[in-house]
Parts: structure tokens; sequence; C-alpha cells
């Protein structure tokens, strides 16, 4: 009887630690919530770059996070999702609100940046509840640089809870199934290859 042997690892499967790193480090300090941008822009680097998920399946420190603490670790209870969360209805849906959320976040900022708003040390947690956070921010940069690292650290901290409790709930990476960066980059991936291919098409039809 063979035996099974375990799962070959390499260094992508340890990016978990920076999801730890970057709520760790927001906690103490704010203007680290800078950093979730590379959220923002390495997948869309490989769709448009590559035009693959290359990010999303492999790099991705969030489901790096899911896959190590639902799938290795068990605290995943394992159910199948409901077939709306995964139809297209739910996911556009999900990434449009998403965005809308991020836009508003990027007009708050120029808003402080042009003196029309004023700085609000708080944490916003699912979009509602308001988290005083003044501890993580000493001074010392522009109020919208500070403005705009509590609002991307409450938006990153609430699709972090959101993809939490899917993952308790049901597969361990049910959240990239519908994580907005998915879904936009699976569109981006979908039309450069739509492109690439009627290139070929015109290059054969020469």
């Amino acid at each position: 009887m063979k035996s099974v042997q375990p799962a070959k690892r390499h260094w992508y499967h340890y990016l978990w630690l920076y999801s730890l790193f970057f709520f760790a480090a927001g906690f103490f300090n704010i203007l680290f919530a800078w950093l979730g941008l590379v959220s923002f822009l390495l997948p869309l680097v490989f769709a448009f770059g590559f035009g693959t998920k290359g990010f999303c399946n492999r790099y991705c420190d969030r489901g790096q996070f899911l896959r190590m603490f639902g799938g290795q670790l068990g605290l995943s209870r394992g159910g199948s999702m409901p077939a709306w969360m995964k139809g297209k209805p739910f996911r556009y849906a999900f990434m449009v609100f998403f965005f809308a959320m991020f836009g508003n976040i990027i007009y708050t900022t120029w808003l402080i940046a042009h003196g029309a708003g004023s700085l609000s040390e708080v944490v916003t947690i699912l979009w509602s509840v308001r988290v005083p956070w003044q501890w993580a921010y000493a001074g010392g940069v522009e109020p919208w640089v500070a403005s705009f690292a509590f609002q991307l650290y409450s938006l990153m901290l609430t699709s972090e809870i959101i993809a939490l409790a899917t993952m308790l709930w049901f597969r361990p990476r049910s959240w990239c199934v519908y994580c907005p960066m998915g879904t936009l980059t699976q569109l981006v991936c979908k039309r450069k290859a739509s492109s690439e291919e009627k290139m070929q098409e015109g290059d054969f039809a020469k």
C-alpha cells in the first residue's frame, strides 16, 4: 500500500503572514494601511500584463490565509455555497458596490485635501459601525493621507470579516468566488483573451 505524500509547500503558501502583518501594523499605526493598495494593484498587473488570474490563484495573501486557517487548520465548516452567491448577478453587484465604496474613499480624501472635510480618526466596520482608532495615528502627515489610511483600513477589515465568515460557514476559500478583485480581473482576462483572438483572426485574414 502506497503512503500518501504531503502536498509540496511553496514560498507563496506563507503569504498569509502578510495578512497578519497588515492588520496588526494598521492596528498600531494606521499609515500602514496604505499597503492595502498592493491588493488592488497586483491583481490588475497580472490580469493586464499576463492575461491570467495568477495573483488570485496563487499569490493573494488573503486567499492563502483562508486556505491555511480554513483548510489546513480545519476551521471551515465546509458547506456548499448557495447558488445565488456564485451567480453573476450577485458577484457583479457586490463588485460594483465594493468599488463604489472605494470611490467614496477617494472622493472623501480629495475633499479633505482641498479643505472641504476633516479627518475622522475612526475605523468603520461593515460600513456602519464606527470604532474609535485614534491611538493608531500620531500625526506627522497631511490629514488627507491619514484619512485615506483610516478609510482603506476600514474597507480591508470589513472585507476580511466577510471573508472569514464565509470561510467558517462554507468552504475555506469561498470568498474567492465573489471577491470584487477576482471578479474584475476575470473580466479583464476575458476581454484581453477576446482581443487577442480577434487580432489573430485579423492576422490570418491578411
